[in-house]
């Protein structure tokens, strides 16, 4: 899969993803949105390994994640 990085995710709408952060922590979710500054919506959006989810760049929502774009480092299928 090539091309620009929105055309990558517009391709992986509704695929599973994990989503890698500067600060080490990835998530694993459905690809269920995401915008032009490449903020992504997760559902369910459950984190891989240990650690809190106090991080204001990260929000959970009922059983859905928001992920800022500015903290996502790799996004992989």
């Amino acid at each position: 899969m090539g091309g620009r990085p929105l055309d990558v995710l517009e391709a992986s709408l509704d695929e599973d993803v994990t989503v890698y952060l500067k600060d080490g922590r990835a998530f694993h979710g459905l690809l269920g949105g995401y915008d032009q500054h490449m903020n992504v919506v997760l559902e369910p959006g459950d984190e891989i390994g240990e650690g809190a989810l106090d991080d204001p760049n990260v929000e959970q929502v009922d059983n859905t994640t928001i992920i800022r774009g500015d903290n996502v480092v790799t996004i992989s299928t």
